[in-house]
């Protein structure tokens, strides 16, 4: 094996390393995104659920 293999073989096993870090970035940036979408539905819904309570005492209030 001469030294153009050699340095090419690195070049290559380097840049394959580089992709799959690459990748890995990017499936936690997704990771990250899901959670933040998730955490929002969830505020969302502890919003919601609070208007209602809300609006179910203005009812009860108006009631009486």
């Amino acid at each position: 094996m001469g030294m153009k293999d050699q340095f090419q073989d690195k070049a290559e096993e380097l840049a394959n390393k580089a992709k799959e870090k690459a990748g890995q970035g990017r499936e936690r940036e997704r990771g990250a995104q899901r959670d933040e979408m998730s955490e929002r539905g969830q505020q969302r819904d502890e919003t919601s659920e609070r208007m209602q309570r809300e609006e179910d005492r203005m009812d009860q209030d108006y009631d009486v």
